[in-house]
């Protein structure tokens, strides 16, 4: 079968399926134990009992009666001991010449999944998934009350591969006081195929990947997880709500413990059948509604929340950063198949 691009809708990227020098899905299965981290058999400063070894927490679910920064809790959330961007009033923009700079005002915590350091996220019950995602709610809305904070980003590495320092499972928020390109680039896609459509892209490529069938993976009554038509990395994933919402933080009760039933299944079932390959976890969803309403009148119409779920199997080389491509030896159709097998 020869290779074929393909076109990413929103983004516009393009992608190479590069069939002719394919990897078997079977290729990417265990063979034998990971050897842990060393701070796996070691001091572990997330670990519970170790809480005086991070910065005082700013927030955390607990059992009654317990103080903070100390034992009892659930899940925890911390300051980055080593952060991108410190808190503070907004800074001004700064001219060299044709060059534009700014302090690095900004948010960054570390969002503690939960006290055992041997569990992931895919490994926890579906109520205690739901409590961090409600922990990322609670966060958000707190950060978004400074207006300065233009975009907050939630996401999580696992794996040193994927860019984790330790391998305690954890998640991180970064909010910065502009906009980020890529979230722009999104934003100005949506807009551009919501005047062709006449609806949202998000909610017709939903509709359309359903009916196809062929690249989804899961799906309940309030969310389906899919490898997008033009996957930039093998086993590739993303998570669409079926109600349309631009705000992580609009995400219902009910829909909250749906969205955790989700991620542990698809989380499960990319560590039982591709070998627990490290990841990247992003979610994308629509700025700071205090300020993205007026900067984007109708942004609630025309952008979906969504999490991408991106596996490190493949190595990012001289080519992808040369042109924008990305080439991608597993079909997705290949990659949804082999997840959904029991």
């Amino acid at each position: 079968m020869m290779s074929e691009l393909r076109k990413d809708l929103i983004s516009g990227r393009w992608v190479i399926i590069a069939t002719e020098r394919s990897k078997r899905p079977d290729d990417f299965r265990p063979r034998g134990a990971v050897a842990p981290a060393p701070e796996a058999v070691g001091f572990c400063p997330f670990c519970e009992g170790n809480e005086g070894k991070t910065p005082p927490e700013v927030f955390s679910l607990r059992t009654a009666g317990t103080a903070p920064d100390s034992p009892g809790w659930t899940v925890r959330v911390v300051p980055n001991k080593f952060p991108a961007l410190t808190p503070g009033p907004p800074p001004p923009r700064a001219t060299q010449g044709i060059f534009q700079s700014m302090e690095g005002r900004g948010v960054h915590e570390v969002v503690i999944e939960n006290p055992d350091h041997a569990l992931e996220l895919g490994d926890l019950p579906v109520t205690h998934i739901r409590e961090v995602l409600r922990v990322f709610q609670m966060r958000i809305r707190a950060i978004e009350c400074d207006l300065h904070y233009q975009y907050v980003q939630i996401f999580k590495n696992k794996g040193k591969e994927a860019g984790a320092s330790l391998s305690h499972p954890h998640s991180q928020i970064v909010a910065t006081p502009i906009i980020p390109k890529r979230v722009k680039e999104e934003i100005y896609g949506a807009d551009r195929l919501f005047r062709v459509f006449k609806e949202c892209a998000f909610c017709r490529i939903l509709r359309d990947e359903e009916a196809a069938g062929t690249r989804i993976i899961a799906k309940n009554g309030h969310f389906t997880a899919f490898a997008p038509y033009a996957s930039r990395f093998p086993f590739e994933m993303t998570v669409y709500p079926k109600r349309h919402s631009a705000f992580f933080t609009d995400v219902r009760e009910d829909e909250l413990l749906t969205l955790a039933e989700t991620l542990k299944h698809v989380l499960t079932r990319l560590k039982e059948t591709v070998n627990d390959p490290p990841f990247n976890m992003v979610l994308h969803q629509a700025p700071n509604p205090a300020l993205s309403l007026k900067g984007w009148p109708d942004i609630h119409l025309k952008s979906h929340w969504h999490l991408e779920i991106i596996p490190i199997l493949t190595k990012v080389a001289g080519f992808e950063w040369g042109t924008g491509f990305y080439i991608n030896p597993i079909p997705p159709e290949t990659g949804a198949q082999f997840l959904r097998q029991p």
